[in-house]
């Protein structure tokens, strides 16, 4: 597999995003590294862990960046997993067929530029999907939940791993400041580009709750969502059935 060029026309909005991480492509996954203290990787590990089958199958990695969550599918499902890797930036996509490459899994993935809310796949093509830290980027989410419930088959997973905002005082005060105050500013020095990391905590912080994310994927055709938070509810993961 490889990656499959563009589409779909973007709109602006989503041309806009994808521009903005294909400027903080060289310097996204350290960042990543950098800003969560390697954490991310276990949230990751814990989203792969409720995709179904628990083997092989076909998966979409619906703004799949750098590839990190697609690699982790393919580590955890074995070499007859499959993976359609989806995003906005032909950057990021770029420097995650590099990664597939390097561990042997280029056969693995398929890469394809579309947008979230229109998905260039048949009903029911795939045995599941996932998203990690990207539903706060697609610009109509329900319509991009949707799509990920359509392109599953029935009795299928949808998962979505996002960032979200502790409960309690003196915790989420704390995160706050981190996320608006120092997040930024490392960001800007590591990337030189500070509107992207102030970008994200903005996004953040105006996501839904987990109640009412979780009745959006319900809207969207999810049955049996439920969600759970992970290190104090810094991110939470949400799971739904076809």
């Amino acid at each position: 597999m490889g990656y499959t060029g563009d589409l779909y026309r973007l709109n602006d909005k989503n041309r806009a995003i994808g521009e903005m991480f294909s400027r903080i492509a060289p310097r996204y996954d350290l960042l990543n590294r950098v800003l969560s203290a390697g954490i991310d990787r276990r949230w990751r590990r814990a989203a792969v862990a409720e995709m179904t089958p628990d083997s092989g199958g076909r998966h979409l990695d619906l703004a799949t960046g750098t590839a990190d969550m697609a690699l982790e599918i393919l580590r955890q499902k074995g070499e007859s997993a499959s993976v359609a890797g989806v995003d906005l930036s032909v950057e990021m996509m770029r420097i995650g067929r590099g990664k597939c490459a390097e561990a042997g899994r280029a056969g693995n993935v398929s890469f394809v530029r579309a947008p979230g809310e229109s998905l260039p796949f048949r009903d029911a093509s795939f045995d599941s999907a996932c998203i990690a830290f990207g539903i706060r980027n697609v610009v109509e989410r329900a319509l991009g939940l949707s799509e990920m419930c359509r392109v599953v088959r029935p009795g299928g997973r949808i998962v979505v791993l996002e960032f979200s905002v502790p409960d309690g005082a003196v915790l989420g005060s704390l995160y706050r400041f981190y996320f608006t105050r120092i997040l930024p500013w490392i960001g800007g020095i590591v990337s030189s580009r500070k509107e992207a990391y102030r970008y994200l905590p903005d996004s953040v912080l105006a996501f839904p709750s987990p109640p009412e994310f979780e009745a959006m994927m319900r809207a969207a055709g999810c049955a049996s969502v439920a969600s759970r938070p992970l290190t104090f509810g810094i991110a939470t993961l949400y799971v739904g059935a076809r």
